[in-house]
């Protein structure tokens, strides 16, 4: 008996054959289109809106001879994804939507839809791969990067379980971007030649500090430049001879901290809440030889801490912590034991390079520590932590 496959047909090309594979191995398909979003406060005009990947998903799922069905999603979205986003946003952390979007809704809520229509797997058309270990104690499922390195997508499935990992199918892993679009146009397919989509997931690309303005209000606030004279901290390239004691844990993971003394005020911002580290754009303010980038927010008293130039040592830290409830494993099987360290590859946002670290685990959470100082360590992205191909395991950055 076939097996059957919901596949979340997007629109998109990657989807597209992802779903041609499917029916290629074999498989019983359906796709089935989700609608997130209605609101359109804060996208930008020249966007494609959800009406033109509806159609495209249908014109796809016509073309390949399956059925197409549509559901409303916008309701669990909202709840699950956007109102968590307003709500880091105000705390001063910067949220990763797309992480958010896949543990909550595609591999939950829409997944709860497929299963109304009969799935026993569902589909994306994700880059990256799922293999199977067979254990005396049952199947254990392996997350591993996607063949093309440069759409390597397995860091915004970092939260996913192993639950939703069985019951995963990734089509198009194996493949590079450029195979995918070639197969595509052999085929003739609609969205042959139409562009990835950017921005937000389901959302699309949006200004930023308007959709935000729907839940955060602007509020007038100092600009205060941090010289590079200001930070004296400096850590090796390597680690301390002999073991790693907490004290140096808990010191080269540590944020800067900056007050309203620690520099001059050069100008006014319309919310901290609305800016994140390592950020360039939306600053304005001119007359400096080199670009500003924002260093750190104080949200209590609305100041934003700026410095000048790429190389400006507030941009630059060893390290980060997660906090012990918001550490995830995918390979539950491999969690570390209080107290235990071991060296793992480690990104901290989509499209960085691996990053070679040492992981200790202590009552309070995971500090990672890097081989090397890390630019623009953000409250609120997930630090993923591999091995080898492997995605581990993951958990939010707390400072």
């Amino acid at each position: 008996m076939k097996k059957k496959v919901v596949i979340g047909l997007s629109g998109g090309v990657d989807s597209s054959v992802a779903a041609w594979l499917l029916i290629q191995q074999g498989m019983d398909v359906e796709a089935l289109f989700m609608r997130n979003w209605h609101d359109t406060t804060g996208l930008l005009q020249s966007d494609c809106h959800w009406e033109d990947d509806a159609m495209f998903a249908e014109m796809v799922a016509k073309k390949l001879g399956i059925p197409y069905h549509f559901v409303d999603l916008s309701d669990a979205y909202r709840q699950k994804v956007v109102d968590y986003m307003f709500s880091e946003y105000e705390k001063g952390r910067t949220p990763n939507p797309d992480v958010l979007c896949n543990r909550e809704i595609k591999f939950d809520s829409f997944a709860d839809e497929a299963r109304k229509l009969g799935a026993d797997f569902v589909a994306t058309g994700h880059y990256c791969r799922k293999e199977v270990l067979n254990t005396p104690a049952g199947n254990v499922y392996r997350l591993l990067c996607g063949t093309d390195g440069n759409k390597d997508q397995s860091y915004f499935l970092c939260q996913l379980s192993q639950e939703q990992l069985g019951y995963a199918l990734f089509p198009a892993g194996h493949l590079t971007k450029s195979q995918v679009r070639s197969i595509a146009a052999d085929l003739i397919l609609p969205t042959a030649t139409r562009k990835d989509s950017q921005g937000i997931c389901f959302v699309g690309k949006v200004h930023l500090p308007t959709f935000l303005q729907q839940k955060l209000k602007a509020k007038k606030g100092k600009v205060i430049e941090i010289p590079a004279s200001f930070l004296h901290r400096e850590w090796e390239p390597g680690f301390p001879a002999g073991s790693i004691n907490d004290d140096y844990l808990i010191a080269a993971s540590e944020p800067y901290h900056f007050t309203r003394l620690s520099g001059k005020v050069i100008g006014e911002h319309n919310g901290a809440h609305f800016y994140t580290i390592g950020q360039r754009k939306g600053i304005n303010i001119g007359g400096y030889k080199e670009p500003l980038f924002v260093l750190g927010t104080d949200i209590s008293e609305n100041i934003l801490f700026i410095g000048e130039g790429q190389s400006h040592p507030g941009l630059y830290r060893k390290g980060l912590l997660v906090k012990s409830d918001e550490i995830h494993w995918i390979r539950r099987d491999l969690e570390m034991e209080t107290g235990e360290s071991r060296e793992y590859d480690v990104r901290i946002r989509y499209r960085q390079p691996l990053q070679k670290a040492k992981l200790s685990r202590r009552p309070e959470g995971m500090y990672v520590i890097f081989h090397k100082m890390q630019r623009g360590i953000t409250p609120g992205q997930f630090a993923a932590w591999y091995d080898g191909e492997e995605l581990i395991g993951s958990g939010t950055i707390n400072a």
